[in-house]
């Protein structure tokens, strides 16, 4: 039963990942992306849908790759949205910063989306708040979902349907691998989709096809116990 329970809330995951998480983003991102600079006679407010340039001074930074978080830079300046910004990336703007320095900084919804240096080059930088166009990881993820639940769906059926224990669906080494599999292929998938732009559309058909060939490899390389082709009984 907890294998069956399992099935249904992965699924329910899979249906919000497609349906809510990645429809909400590409939404989030069309609007970002369509949004018209805020007139100069508007009152400022913490939250605008119109893109705002302001100006910061920089009070802090902090540039450390191995710790979540520790590419930050702590900003000063404006009414509203003074405090610590977040990115992705020490480059090209963060790693270059100074506490004193003035940068420029676009708002958009209450939250800091770029920064760009206020001399001449005009280099800049999105933030971690910035919207992306990265639909391939919700396909990714959902798909993953998807799969673990037609699995668990499959390893509990047949628990509760078999009369016994069926060595081709038992947790050690099926059930375990099959699980990793899906959980791996699901995360490495997204992570090269959004990388090379792959579209999100093709996303669920490539992770399925992926994930068939890897199970055909784990029962091909370590059949069950009793397999008839294996025992040469007829």
């Amino acid at each position: 039963m907890a294998l069956l329970a399992l099935s249904v809330l992965a699924a329910l995951g899979c249906r919000a990942a497609f349906t809510t998480w990645l429809v909400s983003d590409r939404v989030t991102y069309r609007a970002y992306e369509t949004a018209p600079p805020c007139p100069g006679s508007a009152p400022v407010r913490a939250y605008e849908d119109c893109l705002r340039t302001v100006t910061f001074t920089v009070d802090a930074t902090k540039v450390d790759r191995g710790k979540r978080g520790g590419l930050r830079a702590t900003l000063s300046g404006t009414p509203y949205w003074d405090g610590g910004v977040v990115f992705g990336d020490p480059g090209p703007v963060l790693e270059e910063l100074r506490p004193g320095d003035r940068i420029t900084g676009t708002v958009w919804r209450g939250e800091v989306v770029s920064i760009a240096e206020s001399d001449a080059r005009g280099v800049r930088q999105r933030t971690s708040d910035a919207p992306r166009d990265e639909p391939q990881m919700p396909a990714a993820l959902g798909t993953g979902l998807g799969l673990l639940a037609a699995l668990a769906l499959v390893f509990g059926g047949a628990r509760l349907l078999g009369p016994g224990p069926n060595p081709w669906f038992a947790w050690r080494p099926y059930g375990r691998r099959l699980l990793i599999l899906t959980v791996s292929v699901s995360v490495a998938l997204g992570l090269l989709g959004v990388w090379t732009g792959l579209a999100w559309w093709l996303v669920p058909a490539v992770e399925a096809v992926v994930v068939s060939l890897g199970a055909v490899l784990i029962y091909g390389w370590d059949r069950p116990e009793g397999d008839v082709r294996q025992t040469g009984i007829t």
